[in-house]
């Protein structure tokens, strides 16, 4: 049965304290965590299939040096990198001839059902919202390109430092500098991680506002611009969304090395199944914290109007 979500009180909140109380709220109502991994893996088992179907083929029929793949060590990362260099020369070519099409596919396929999808879980946690699908779609089209630019600008710091720090220094029979190249690749993933967390509420709180006041693209933009006292919590949940993010994949990673002390009696089968299953998990996770900011948002908006 949809639940309205309840407003807070008039007593100020900080945008944490808010958040602890909606994670509960979140936890006791176990179908708003259901219908975002329904709607996501309503994408994700497509993808999966396009990709098995035309991305591994055209990998699989690349003339490729697995035996070196397979000899690569860490005690010799520049040895490493040159195999790996070698072999994404061979294997991208016919992977991006594949992606030209296949990327614009899924994407658009993303940007539908991620409209839809979202529009289901916000009104299971609210019936009063307002349905707006198109306009859903045209900030989810505006949300992605923006991620999408994130991307290319990180790539093409990582590409400086690296021509500063690696390919230069080789060039002229210099020693590489691999600490500085991880030590700049390490500082630049933080600064645009903490910067997408400070700079992009806007477009994470525009779909709700539509849905909230009826708007359309435009005016659910210029709204999230004009949020006055909201702007500061929702900017404190997005941090701790980051650092949520962190933690979740550093704990993946935790627990998908957990059974290599014991990978000479472990099965290859048992091992494919464990990293299987912390992916899953890893992915149910974030999906809750996921519902668990859009339903913070809508809370605190809610508490917001209450006030005279």
């Amino acid at each position: 049965m949809p639940t309205v979500v309840p407003a807070h009180s008039a007593v100020p909140l900080r945008g944490t304290q808010s958040f602890v109380h909606t994670l509960s709220t979140c936890w006791n109502h176990a179908s708003y965590t259901a219908l975002e991994v329904l709607w996501r893996w309503a994408v994700g088992i497509p993808t999966l299939a396009a990709i098995y179907r035309w991305i591994v083929p055209a990998i699989v029929s690349a003339h490729v040096d697995w035996a070196a793949l397979r000899n690569m060590t860490i005690l010799d990362p520049v040895a490493s990198a040159a195999t790996l260099g070698t072999a994404l020369s061979v294997i991208l070519p016919p992977v991006l001839e594949v992606a030209r099409w296949l990327a614009p596919a899924l994407l658009i396929l993303w940007i539908l059902i991620s409209s839809i999808g979202r529009t289901v879980v916000l009104r299971h946690a609210d019936p009063t919202l307002h349905r707006r699908p198109a306009t859903l779609i045209v900030l989810q089209t505006i949300r992605l390109a923006a991620l999408l630019a994130s991307f290319f600008l990180w790539f093409r710091i990582l590409e400086t430092a690296a021509a500063a720090t690696i390919t230069n220094p080789i060039a002229a029979n210099q020693e590489p500098n691999l600490v500085g190249y991880c030590a700049a690749a390490i500082v630049t993933t933080l600064v645009l991680f903490v910067l997408w967390a400070v700079l992009t509420y806007t477009l994470s709180v525009a779909p709700l506002l539509a849905m909230l006041r009826n708007l359309g693209p435009l005016e659910s933009l210029r709204a999230a611009f004009r949020l006055g006292p909201l702007k500061s919590k929702l900017v404190e949940i997005n941090l701790v969304m980051g650092i949520v993010k962190i933690a979740l994949i550093v704990l993946a990673m935790v627990f998908s090395a957990c059974p290599l002390p014991f990978e000479a009696v472990a099965t290859p089968q048992f091992l494919t199944l464990w990293c299987t299953g912390v992916t899953v998990v890893y992915l149910i996770a974030s999906d809750f914290f996921h519902v668990a900011r859009l339903v913070a948002y809508l809370q605190l908006w809610r508490a917001y109007e209450s006030k005279p």
